[in-house]
């Protein structure tokens, strides 16, 4: 039987039905909010786990002329009651604010307002309703208006213009508009990231409180995003609000995949041996009760497996949403928080009091804030339930266990960059044959960084994270030609070094799961000697070649020299 393709990066549920795309039933989310809609229902959840494609689910099941076929066969459609009386009975406006961005306000502005006039052109029928009036047309008018092909709605029009919308498509159909709003806080997050905050609050507090408060031409409104920005600051004076978020039971099977969701993918493309894989990499959020898998993760994957059967997993969830939050955190972190995230990374679970809205200007307030963040954009899960409003925190999985090593890692070689000194004196001792300077310097190094210890992870990935730092160190040298796990002699050598004194350097690092570090240091310098690492800077001209065998115990080193 020929497989369905799989649907990367494609959002639009029309499109994923109409040309039979992979998809996982996720329609239960309609039922669900039907029989317990509050009049705005606001979903938090991280980016890449489906929010899109569900609000397009959304629209395309309430919509006036919608394909009523889209749905047959998936789980809403045994709701007869419901379908009978909701599906294709409502004008909906759906706007997405993922694109609302900019280095300045106003083009932040302006690409708002060209969010709304497009969206208001689908509904150019209304210029020729019999239904709304000369004035009404007049204002429909002033939504869709270009000078030089660009939307002209000046600050009041725009506020006020999903407002407008729905009273026009109100009039016209007699019924009154369902209102979709996607990624409600990117502008948000944008103006915080480039220094327009305030006035965008002011923007979107007024496009908001007028759709959203007392707006008697309103069905109901269901808005997506990442963060629950507080009430106080876009919502205010909004009594009707309903919020489902990541701790919520209700809804928390219904954005991401579920274990038997991903299981039933892999099993349907014939990559059941790769379940085990998969999980490690991809699973471990926790929504309500329910644990998730990263849908946007899950679907790369098993494509790229389909393509090359050896492919290894990848990050594919962290390159797309970059990594600015973890990068922050890391950069604000004390002694006391660098300890904490060594233990996250060995798979603990750290408590926190959490916060789960907050201001985007309020982010960077304080440690505690950040913690919360990461919590609720995906790259912190919970473990249990939270009690008086402390959860325990763990990493979610491998790739974003990664990230996080990736960005200590970045952080580490920025913040000793920084001192050329001590990191010369460090460097110029590796040739001098100066062990007890070298030992000295690296257990310093280890003492100032955030290192990756414990058993929770692999062997192999705390020698290259060590192997990460010293590499980083030694490529301060600018005239020195350095090879990292390059091929010399009769395999590969961890770090080689070329000077132009002509001292060739040959350095293999080692692990000491036991914490014995001299057996650890003993191996390396064993394992130059047979594996002939040396032949190849010998062969490049080095007069003078120098082996050291390094062991790591968490922040504890032994350096020997042969």
């Amino acid at each position: 039987m020929q497989k369905k393709k799989l649907p990367v990066g494609i959002d639009d549920f029309g499109k994923l039905r109409r040309e039979d795309f992979y998809y996982i039933d996720k329609t239960g989310l309609i039922r669900d909010l039907l029989n317990n809609w509050g009049e705005v229902n606001l979903f938090t959840r991280p980016r890449r786990f489906g929010k899109t494609l569900n609000m397009s689910m959304l629209k395309c099941f309430f919509e006036i002329g919608t394909d009523k076929t889209l749905f047959d066969g998936l789980a809403i459609s045994q709701e007869t009651a419901l379908c009978e009386e909701y599906m294709g009975k409502y004008p909906v406006i759906f706007i997405s604010l993922k694109d609302v961005d900019g280095l300045r306000f106003e083009d932040a502005r302006k690409r708002l307002i060209k969010k709304v006039g497009t969206e208001a052109e689908r509904f150019r029928f209304l210029l020729n309703s019999d239904r709304l009036s000369v004035n009404e047309k007049e204002k429909y008018s002033a939504l869709v208006a270009l000078d030089k092909g660009q939307y002209v709605m000046d600050e009041e029009m725009l506020t006020s213009s999903l407002e407008v919308l729905s009273s026009l498509l109100c009039r016209h159909y007699g019924k009154k508009a369902i209102l979709l709003i996607d990624e409600y806080d990117v502008p948000l997050d944008k103006a915080f990231q480039h220094g327009y905050y305030n006035e965008m609050v002011l923007l979107i507090r007024g496009l908001f409180g007028q759709v959203l408060k007392t707006n008697e031409f309103l069905q109901f409104a269901v808005l997506t995003g990442c963060l629950r920005v507080s009430k106080e600051s876009i919502f205010t004076g909004l009594n009707n609000f309903d919020v489902n978020s990541i701790v919520d039971v209700e809804h928390d099977e219904q954005f991401g995949f579920t274990d038997s969701e991903a299981q039933r993918l892999l099993e349907d493309y014939g990559l059941n041996e790769r379940a085990g894989i998969v999980k490690e990499w991809y699973d471990g959020y926790r929504f309500g009760n329910a644990n998730i898998y990263c849908p946007w993760d899950v679907i790369k994957y098993t494509k790229k497996l389909l393509a090359d059967p050896y492919a290894e997993p990848e990050a594919f969830w962290i390159n797309t949403s970059g990594n600015d939050l973890v990068k922050r955190f890391i950069d604000k972190a004390d002694k006391t928080t660098q300890n904490e995230i060594e233990r996250l990374i060995a798979g603990e679970a750290i408590e926190k009091a959490i916060r789960l809205d907050l201001t985007y200007n309020e982010l960077d307030a304080s440690i505690a804030n950040l913690w919360s963040v990461l919590f609720t954009t995906g790259y912190l899960t919970q473990t249990g339930r939270a009690v008086n409003g402390v959860y325990k925190l763990v990493i979610p999985n491998r790739e974003v266990r990664e990230v996080f090593i990736l960005q200590i890692q970045e952080w580490f070689k920025e913040t000793t960059l920084a001192d050329s000194a001590r990191i010369n004196r460090f460097c110029a001792a590796f040739p001098a044959g100066d062990v007890s300077t070298i030992q000295d310097m690296l257990h310093d190094y280890l003492w100032d960084s955030i290192s990756v210890r414990d058993t929770a992870v692999r062997t192999s990935m705390k020698e290259n994270f060590y192997h990460g730092m010293v590499l980083g160190l030694l490529r301060s040298q600018g005239n020195w030609l350095i090879q990292s796990n390059a091929e010399t002699g009769e395999g590969y050598s961890d770090i080689s070094v070329s000077t132009p004194a002509r001292t060739g350097i040959v350095i293999e690092l080692k692990y000491a799961n036991d914490g014995d570090m001299e057996a650890a240091c003993a191996e390396a310098l064993k394992q130059i000697e047979e594996k002939k690492y040396a032949v190849g800077l010998q062969r490049q001209g080095m007069k003078t070649i120098i082996r050291y065998g390094i062991a790591f115990w968490e922040k504890e080193c032994m350096v020997v020299m042969e």
